[in-house]
């Protein structure tokens, strides 16, 4: 008896954080066990590094139940390009890069013009590349807070076969069961960190240690103002081509900037700050008043149904 009332008095409380980890880590094996051949999306993005620890913890000591995989616009920063590739060679797990410039050449993307965004692009290679692999879930890093499309999104999303979202024909979730039964051709999108916050996604990462790109902390880079937004200028590509030219009359100064999230680099824009670290940045994100996404993805702000539009045609 006086065991017991020790054990008890000695009972640990779990932190919000444990709540959410435990959550990601409950959707990612249920997405192990109940799909024939997922695939974890991964970018090197922060959010993507928060779900390969998540995958650590659901499946070490043995190996992923899935291969990683990154569409790659051509257009990426290279910190995190390479950043990805160092990442995915620590972990000794199966890469898999399916670039936008390939179905360029394959014709099944077409640009209207030289400098268009190639960032909705993906959905079409990302949709060649899981009819090539058959994958039949996609395990992604989206979170409900970062724009209102995908705040209505569920845990599982099911896609028909040309990878589009209907929300009629989305499933109930009930406490935590979910069912990822799909015919042949269809798809899902799994979210194991659907609830977290921005704010949780830094807190994990201090907590974790996590190792990020450099581009998510204070440096300083050439930029303009461009329609009231910071646009990074005369970027170097992987291929060592420089990409965002300024537009002629448009001025470059330098100013010390961070990413708080990133993607293509045609539009993706960084914000002002002297966060050199992981603790000034969960200090900055306290005091924030708008998403990530809304202060800094440029493709989201061409219209206010930009995001759900380019979720019915099969973005992730």
């Amino acid at each position: 008896m006086t065991q017991t009332l020790q054990a008890v008095s000695q009972k640990i409380t779990l932190s919000h954080l444990d709540w959410l980890e435990a959550e990601a880590i409950h959707i990612m094996r249920e997405v192990a066990g109940q799909c024939a051949n997922p695939v974890l999306l991964f970018s090197g993005g922060k959010d993507s590094i928060c779900m390969l620890r998540i995958a650590e913890k659901a499946f070490r000591p043995g190996k992923f139940p899935f291969p990683l995989m990154h569409i790659d616009t051509g257009h990426n920063y290279q910190e995190v390009v390479q950043f990805r590739d160092k990442r995915a060679a620590e972990l000794g797990e199966r890469l898999i890069v399916r670039s936008v410039e390939d179905s360029m050449a394959r014709g099944t993307v077409v640009l209207k013009h030289e400098g268009e965004s190639r960032n909705k692009h993906q959905s079409v290679t990302l949709l060649e590349a899981i009819e090539e692999f058959g994958f039949d879930c996609c395990i992604g890093g989206a979170r409900r807070d970062e724009e209102k499309a995908r705040a209505k999104e569920r845990i599982f999303s099911f896609r028909d076969e040309f990878g589009q979202w209907d929300p009629k024909n989305q499933r109930p979730e009930l406490w935590s069961l979910y069912n990822a039964r799909s015919h042949k051709g269809e798809n899902i999108r799994a979210f194991p960190i659907s609830n977290w916050t921005e704010m949780d996604v830094w807190q994990y990462i201090e907590r974790e240690g996590l190792e990020l790109p450099s581009i998510y902390f204070a440096h300083t880079r050439p930029v303009v103002m461009r329609q009231g937004a910071i646009v990074p200028v005369n970027v170097p590509l992987v291929s060592g081509e420089l990409t965002n030219l300024p537009k002629a009359g448009e001025a470059i100064i330098e100013k010390t900037v961070r990413f708080r999230t990133v993607g293509d680099i045609s539009c993706t824009a960084p914000v002002e700050s002297n966060a050199e670290t992981v603790a000034r940045i969960v200090l900055e994100t306290a005091a924030t008043t708008i998403t990530e996404r809304g202060a800094t993805r440029l493709d989201d702000q061409t219209s206010e149904a930009s995001m759900e539009q380019r979720k019915k045609e099969g973005y992730f």
